[in-house]
């Protein structure tokens, strides 16, 4: 069975669930679009009484959403914590924003006919989201927030480790009272996932993953001539200005690469420092990372977890070694973690030259980058050398020079003196092989709405 609970801590197997039977899919799909016909005719005020029920019940029973979290994919339990009121915070956050940003837009009259013109924003059906483990919440609550706020409804395919924390998010909405089809969970396959994109009721797919499953499912959806949105991975600069605050700069870079165990596609993976502080900074960041202690998640004192899968530790190690092989040198960092369970040694790797192919990987979990440049022209052109552009930040004490460096990085995202990061109201989402569209903010909550003109013309109006 591919959905199954392995506790990454200890690699035992807790739980496992049938896959979705062809039937029950079909079922689901039609419950869904039985759905969608009375909730697009629904008004802000029962949409909002719903989204923000869902918000107040996590809250309330925090510590066992949490639980499920770190018991899954094995993040730190206060991590697990923080992601819950995250998710919270973005459902609050549509429900008491939503009627405005979907407010009808008046169209001004250039042509002087006496037109009354107006764009307004309505539904347009079944979204299907296909989502990670990294975040089994926060990447649900940034799709369905929007979504169920925008009259749409939302199928989830989720990642197939985290099948308790995928069913207690659709148990959540049933308990805040959704209507049954407004979200469904579904233990689909691969080859379910492609007869729903191909089925006329799904208007829309959002996906958060790999860029090979983004380019598979963007074509699929392209096929059918569907709209999509792709957030894919990412490989962050975390670039140090010889000004920067040495200290704060060393607490957000183990911030920035270690925060969700390193498994973020925004985390910072390449740190890039001014040749003139390099080796101080390289010092400190070394004995910042090695004092984070691994072991079990749920304990408070822990600071390195194990990664979502002993599959994602062996293939982070097997790119440490074929990048030592071809030049780097591995900084073996902090206590050697526990044989038992998925654990990955913290590590920073320096002396990447361009051949190098992780000069080009993106690197999920505790391992860093480390580059040191002559000038800020040689950190912008590293920065930009990269398949990827999601995210990146600039760390100085002239944040307007900061802000120009910023102009010049080639991401969706870039932050100054602080990690790439997420809020509710800030738009997420990158370019290049990173992805398209974007998710949060007043951006989010326009992706998959149709954007309908109305104009009431004058009846004697010139053609």
């Amino acid at each position: 069975m591919a959905y199954k609970t392995v506790n990454t801590y200890t690699n035992e197997l807790v739980a496992t669930f049938p896959d979705l039977r062809a039937d029950e899919l079909q079922q689901a799909v039609a419950q869904a679009q039985a759905t969608y016909t009375r909730w697009a005719r629904t008004d802000f005020s029962e949409r909002r009484a719903i989204v923000k029920k869902a918000a107040r019940l996590l809250r309330e029973n925090s510590d066992h959403y949490a639980r499920l979290l770190t018991l899954e994919m094995g993040k730190l339990l206060r991590e697990s914590q923080q992601e819950v009121t995250l998710s919270a915070d973005i459902l609050d956050y549509y429900a008491d924003k939503a009627e405005e940003f979907l407010a009808p837009q008046p169209v001004p009259d250039e042509a002087g006919r006496g037109d009354r013109a107006m764009v307004i924003s309505q539904p347009m059906g079944i979204i299907l989201a296909i989502e990670p483990w990294n975040f089994p919440y926060y990447q649900l609550a940034r799709v369905v927030g929007p979504q169920f706020m925008a009259g749409n409804v939302v199928m989830v395919k989720h990642a197939s480790n985290v099948p308790q924390s995928a069913a207690a998010f659709a148990q959540l909405f049933d308990d805040a009272g959704a209507p049954q089809g407004l979200y469904t969970n579904l233990y689909a396959t691969h080859a379910q996932l492609e007869t729903l994109i191909d089925d006329p009721r799904i208007i829309g797919v959002a996906l958060t993953g790999s860029e090979g499953a983004g380019a598979r499912i963007a074509a699929r959806a392209g096929q059918n001539l569907k709209k999509t949105t792709m957030e894919l991975g990412g490989s962050d600069a975390f670039i140090v200005l010889s000004d920067a605050d040495m200290e704060q700069a060393v607490k957000w870079a183990v911030w920035g690469r270690m925060n969700n165990g390193g498994q973020c596609c925004v985390a910072s993976k390449r740190i890039i420092v001014m040749d003139d502080i390099a080796d101080e900074f390289l010092r400190r960041f070394t004995e910042a990372l090695g004092r984070l202690e691994p072991g079990d998640p749920m304990d408070e004192a822990t600071g390195l977890p194990p990664m979502s899968s002993q599959a994602a530790a062996d293939q982070l190690n097997e790119q440490v070694r074929i990048a030592v092989k071809h030049g780097a040198k591995a900084i073996r960092v902090g206590p050697t973690p526990p044989q038992r369970g998925a654990f990955v040694q913290t590590t920073i790797l320096t002396d990447i030259t361009p051949d190098n192919h992780v000069f080009h990987q993106e690197l999920f979990g505790p391992v860093a980058m480390f580059f040191r440049v002559r000038d800020e022209d040689e950190a912008i052109r590293i920065a930009n050398d990269s398949s990827f552009g999601l995210g990146g930040s600039v760390f100085t004490r002239d944040t307007d020079h900061g802000t120009e460096i910023a102009r010049q990085i080639e991401t969706g995202m870039v932050f100054v003196n602080h990690p790439t990061w997420t809020r509710a109201d800030l738009p997420f989402g990158g370019i290049k092989r990173s992805g398209y569209g974007r998710e949060l903010s007043s951006l989010g909550i326009q992706e998959f709405v149709n954007k309908k003109l109305i104009d009431v013309v004058p009846i004697d109006a010139a053609a």
